[in-house]
Parts: C-alpha cells; structure tokens; sequence
C-alpha cells in the first residue's frame, strides 16, 4: 500500500505560502509516501523538485503536476511536461484538456467538482478519459466531498484525496491510499487502472 497528497500548492502558486520543502518535511511527519506539487497553471520548479527527490529518497516521494483552469472548472494533470502546458494555453474545454493529456500518457484528475464556483459539476458524466476524481479535498466542506464521492460511484470512476494545501501546516489533511506499491515509474499508469481511494487525514 502507498499513501500520497494528490494536491498541494507552494509559493510556485500566487495563494501559498509553503515553500517545496516545508510541505515535504510536513508530508513526512504525516507518516505519508509521496507528495503531489499541482501548482496553478504551472509547475513548481523542476530543479527544486528533482533537489528534493535526491534529498528525501529514502524517506518520502515527491511528483508534480499542475492544477489547470479548464473552460468548465479545475482539473489536475499529471505526467506531462511544462512545455506541454504552455502549449495548451488557458481556458481550454475540459473535453478537449483531457484529449490532449490523454494523447500525451498522462492522466487528469477532477479536484473539488462541487465548490459552488465551479460549474463543472453537470458536466462530468459528459467527459471520457477522466482518470478520478477527487472526493476527499481538504478545502472542501464534507458535504461537497460526499457529492464528489457519489458522483465518482455513479460514473464507475476511483477517487483521489489531496489536502489542497496552501500552507505547510495543511498538508496531509486529505491523501491518497493506493491498494499496490507506487512508485516514479508506474505511478501514471496507476492512476489510469485504479485501485484507489481518497482518505481523510488526521487534520481535517
């Protein structure tokens, strides 16, 4: 079994105050297995993140995403490049977000589907090639993350947990438990086939 943050911002993202390396130390004292960076439409820097993979390899994973604005509402995606992401511009259809990531092996995660200021609620059941969605978000009221889980039951589809940290203190609210042993090489393929679920932490 491998337990992951999903969804966690740094000051790579304009609303964090964490650096890279606080919300590691906090992964680790969460007693978690790897840690997710999905900064806002970008990635967080990838010298650091590679620094941080050297640093901790014995002790803690760390992957990167990106939280990306779709025409609809959030979606995280991992496994592709940040040349990739400059090159999807902002905004797209969540349609046509998932075709292209999808095209590129990676895997797109919907977070926090029922925020009331997202609108992409109705549209979920619309899209093929999503991987999950995220039913337990840190941020998100439980209420909203109940919906989030029924939703992913109706559609057949796992779910994912992240903290959606915006400060070192908030990581591990929320995490990822994987039924296999995840690592840097299976990791997307993993997303993709399932056997997972999104968990409460201890701080939510």
């Amino acid at each position: 079994m491998t337990t992951i943050d999903m969804h966690n911002h740094t000051v790579f993202s304009p609303d964090s105050t964490a650096t890279p390396e606080e919300s590691v130390e906090k992964a680790i004292e969460a007693g978690l297995d790897g840690i997710a960076f999905t900064e806002h439409q970008s990635f967080t820097d990838q010298g650091r993140v590679e620094m941080l993979r050297r640093r901790y390899r014995d002790r803690i994973m760390v992957f990167s995403g990106a939280e990306y604005t779709a025409a609809e509402g959030h979606v995280l995606l991992f496994g592709i490049k940040e040349d990739d992401l400059r090159q999807f511009g902002l905004h797209l259809p969540v349609i046509e977000i998932v075709r292209l990531v999808n095209e590129r092996n990676g895997a797109v995660v919907v977070p926090h589907p029922f925020r009331e200021w997202l609108l992409f609620q109705a549209e979920i059941g619309k899209v093929g090639g999503i991987s999950a969605i995220e039913a337990c978000n840190g941020h998100t009221s439980r209420d909203d993350n109940h919906r989030a889980m029924s939703a992913a039951r109706a559609l057949g589809l796992p779910t994912t947990g992240g903290s959606d940290s915006h400060s070192k203190d908030e990581v591990g609210r929320c995490y990822t438990e994987f039924d296999t042993d995840v690592n840097y090489a299976n990791f997307i393929e993993t997303l993709k086939r399932g056997g997972y679920r999104g968990v409460y932490g201890k701080g939510y």
